[in-house]
């Protein structure tokens, strides 16, 4: 499914927030820096992705944050706190997306889609794909767990 949706997917892979979103990225960005360092540390962070997010983010999530900023900084600053927040903006408006397929396409609302299920979907959206490579899409795509 993965494969199909990365080839069906319309969007293109970078996503840019419309200003008021950018303003309010910004907004918390300056909320969670309270001393005015110019930057955040990993529990302000923190605090920024329940914002924003609705949730804390695991400890595996902050570390990996914090090993990608500059060694020469004490925190995160703005221009990569913006760059942070966009690429997981995209990442959940695509995990979306692909729900979204994935959902049209359980029309019998079992959580996963059998081979006449799959056969269907690419004979409305690629009528003219051999049966062969969707059966090799299938096998391959039905390795993935999707939660």
């Amino acid at each position: 499914m993965a494969m199909f949706c990365s080839q069906a997917g319309a969007r293109p892979r970078t996503w840019e927030a419309s200003p008021p979103e950018h303003k309010k990225w910004v907004e918390v960005f300056k909320a969670c820096d309270e001393d005015n360092k110019g930057y955040l540390s990993r529990e302000d962070f923190k605090v920024a992705v329940v914002m924003l997010f609705g949730y804390k983010p695991s400890k595996i999530e902050a570390d990996s944050v914090m090993s990608s900023v500059d060694p020469n900084t004490s925190g995160i600053r703005l221009k990569e706190f913006l760059d942070i927040v966009r690429k997981k903006k995209e990442a959940q408006l695509y995990r979306n997306e692909v729900r979204h397929i994935f959902t049209a396409f359980d029309r019998h609302y079992r959580g996963y889609l059998t081979l006449e299920d799959f056969k269907k979907a690419f004979k409305q959206v690629a009528p003219k794909l051999s049966e062969r490579i969707i059966l090799e899409v299938f096998s391959s795509e039905s390795q993935t767990d999707w939660e």
